[in-house]
């Protein structure tokens, strides 16, 4: 595992206002060198530290283009889609509208969603079509088990190379179908970002921060971009 810059807080509510000032810098930066700024979001408590600090920040939101890192393939309104609990909450607190979320497309069978999501996101980056995409920014997170994005420990998509976005039918957290951005992707990206926190964080933390473990989340390193962990004093504790 290589070098991540680890930004020790006090808190939730500091964990949350220090996310919005990264993401507001990369937006900005993103804005103003090539006027598009690509950012791929995930689920989990990420939702609620973005739709709580992403109101506040200042940002032209037309030129942004959101993805998802994972996504759940159940219909939009279920519980468990991410797109929908941001639609459902940051959508209307931001000037951010529905047409700038990609979203996978559920009419398809599972495999032929991730195929044309895959696609989908080559398209938003037509200057190199024959590259892998680098995203802006990736926003993730990490579940008890060390798993990001829907990349779980010992699953065979660890080591899934050849696709940017693959299927999932055998999540071993619910539900079991989902779409996920793999490595491939993920490590190209300019920058990608871990918030979290709570002591029911900080074993897993100190497994990969400081055990350097070989965990999913831990293997999130991008070649030719930054790695940034924020985390509370209770996330951090065992560091």
């Amino acid at each position: 595992m290589g070098k991540a810059e680890i930004v020790k807080v006090k808190s939730e509510a500091e964990v949350i206002e220090n996310l919005a000032k990264l993401v507001e810098k990369h937006a900005n930066a993103a804005i103003s060198s090539k006027s598009t700024f690509h950012i791929g979001l995930s689920g989990g408590s990420l939702v609620k530290y973005l739709c709580t600090g992403l109101p506040q920040i200042q940002t032209d939101w037309s030129k942004w283009k959101l993805s998802f890192c994972d996504e759940r393939y159940v219909p939009v309104d279920s519980e468990d889609s991410t797109f929908g609990l941001y639609r459902q909450s940051l959508i209307p607190a931001t000037p951010l509208t529905d047409e700038q979320f990609l979203q996978i497309d559920l009419s398809l069978p599972l495999k032929e969603c991730a195929a044309d999501y895959e696609k989908k996101i080559r398209e938003l980056f037509p200057e190199h079509p024959q590259k892998t995409p680098s995203f802006d920014l990736l926003l993730l997170g990490m579940g008890p088990d060390g798993h990001t994005c829907s990349l779980f420990p010992g699953h065979k998509l660890l080591n899934e190379t050849s696709s940017l976005v693959a299927p999932i039918d055998d999540s071993p957290k619910p539900p079991p179908e989902r779409v996920t951005m793999t490595y491939a992707l993920v490590n190209e990206a300019q920058c990608c970002i871990f918030a979290m926190a709570g002591s029911g964080k900080a074993e897993m933390v100190n497994r990969i921060l400081k055990d350097r473990e070989d965990l999913p989340a831990g293997r999130v390193q991008p070649a030719n971009g930054e790695l940034i962990w924020v985390i509370d004093e209770a996330a951090s504790a065992l560091l």
